[in-house]
């Protein structure tokens, strides 16, 4: 069957993607409230029952808000890394041990055919990852939250057929905006946020010929747009020499209020 995904909803306000296969459905963070998240999951025709796992990126409210009312309603082992386990533990509540699982920043573990691939990323967070998934061919990257993207970060998400990549704010808007300059300071900063530039300049050294789709996750509602954000990206690429015809390519939107449709990673 291969790989598909849906982004339930991506932004500020709160973050959650599926992935799956035909034989292993894993979510990517809960940051919504259990009834959200339903209702999201729903929209998709999916319920809390067919998912096998929750996997974090770190601790903060916006990836982990419906975290412990979901895996507890469901039964759902929940994945993280030591230092984020420790860090979430409070705001999450009681989990049973059982549901307690550790997945290393830097491992790889098989989920049924499904492999899931952890690495480190930069953001103000007690020690945040981002997610590479297989299946057969299919590679599919999420990776949001992230103040700039390192050499390790490139080579995990190199060779991704379809990419969730952050694209949280236009610079000149963040500057210009009503935010005090202490959290502009560290949106902007290497533990911060990527700008729509850029995340243009990061898909310019990514573009091999394989990518087929970028999904821009994780804008501001305060200091960005989507179709700003697509324009600003693109136009980033082509500053930088990476031309690419809409036939081949497609940048594409997420949502902070709905969720995008399931798509395949590998063409039909």
């Amino acid at each position: 069957m291969g790989l598909r995904f849906t982004v339930l909803s991506s932004g500020s306000t709160g973050n959650a993607t599926l992935v799956a296969n035909g034989e292993v459905t894993l979510m990517i963070d809960a940051g919504f409230s259990a009834r959200r998240i339903d209702e999201l999951l729903q929209e998709r025709g999916v319920t809390g029952n067919d998912i096998n796992g929750i996997l974090i990126t770190h601790e903060h409210s916006d990836h982990i808000k419906g975290l412990g009312a979901v895996a507890r309603k469901y039964n759902l082992p929940i994945y993280a890394n030591e230092k984020t386990w420790s860090a979430m533990e409070k705001s999450i509540g009681k989990i049973s041990e059982e549901n307690r699982c550790l997945l290393g920043t830097g491992e790889t573990r098989d989920f049924g055919s499904m492999r899931v691939e952890s690495f480190a990323i930069s953001h103000d967070a007690a020690e945040p990852v981002a997610y590479s998934f297989y299946d057969g061919k299919d590679k599919l990257s999420v990776c949001t939250d992230l103040g700039y993207a390192s050499d390790k970060v490139k080579m995990a998400i190199a060779d991704s057929d379809v990419l969730v990549l952050e694209a949280n704010h236009d610079i000149e808007m963040l500057r210009m905006g009503r935010y005090p300059w202490n959290i502009k300071r560290r949106i902007l900063g290497d533990l911060g946020h990527l700008s729509n530039e850029a995340t243009g300049d990061l898909m310019s050294e990514l573009m091999n010929g394989r990518m087929k789709r970028t999904y821009l996750a994780h804008l501001s509602r305060e200091h960005n747009m989507p179709d700003l954000a697509r324009m600003s990206v693109r136009s980033a690429m082509e500053d930088r020499g990476c031309f690419y015809k809409d036939s081949e390519f497609k940048l594409c939107d997420t949502y902070y209020d709905r969720p995008t449709p399931w798509d395949r990673v590998a063409d039909l």
